[in-house]
């Protein structure tokens, strides 16, 4: 799997085979494309590959430094409210 974090947020689960572009203006998801990110570029964002993510991921539920996962602290469940 590939996440994409923004300030160690994991943001985006992509799988391997998923072509990502990072540009200095956005990030381009798949070949052809399937959507794009706006607001992430390469100045704001690290895609890391070869990533195992927890079984309950969830965009912004977990940070990852490009070693860990740590559920984030800032994380709210709005399904459980």
């Amino acid at each position: 799997m590939k996440t994409l974090t923004k300030g160690n947020c994991s943001i985006y689960l992509f799988e391997d085979s998923k072509v990502i572009a990072i540009t200095a203006d956005n990030i381009i998801v798949g070949n052809p494309v399937e959507f794009i990110i706006d607001d992430c570029d390469s100045s704001n964002t690290v895609l890391h590959e070869g990533v195992t993510a927890p079984d309950d991921w969830i965009g912004h539920k977990y940070d990852f430094d490009g070693t860990t996962w740590t559920q984030n602290p800032d994380w709210v469940d709005l399904s459980a409210e």
